[in-house]
């Protein structure tokens, strides 16, 4: 199985959307295969509590704006995992080690990435 349309349609929104609040690592996976629930994870980090509630704002935002209803939110007050889940699409906003230390690209390394589409810009070092 591959992932629908729709599913990358919302991946597209919510990639551009947590890249326009400089996640880092950005990360889609092709969950369809085994998760019959969704078909993308969306895996994305901050630098700190107050980014990663920042991105998980922008993401949700834009995706509503879009169309699509959010089913269920997980972890916003805490600011260190962010969980949302869209049906087709579930983001995971991560603190940068908390995603190291859940590492969920080694639990899922065998469901294969979707290339993402985001422009070009500078970012400070």
């Amino acid at each position: 199985m591959t992932a629908s349309p729709h599913a990358r349609t919302l991946l597209e929104t919510a990639a551009l959307a947590a890249d326009s609040k400089q996640a880092e690592d950005l990360v889609a996976l092709d969950v369809s295969g085994p998760l019959p629930l969704t078909d993308v994870f969306l895996i994305a980090s901050g630098r700190n509590e107050r980014q990663v509630s920042s991105i998980a704002s922008e993401i949700e935002e834009k995706l509503i704006e879009s169309g699509a209803k959010p089913i269920r939110r997980e972890g916003r007050t805490e600011g260190r995992w962010v969980l949302m889940d869209f049906g087709d699409l579930v983001v995971h906003v991560f603190h940068e080690e908390d995603r190291m230390y859940y590492s969920l690209e080694r639990l899922w390394r065998d469901c294969p990435t979707i290339p993402l589409d985001l422009p070009a810009h500078e970012r400070p070092a």
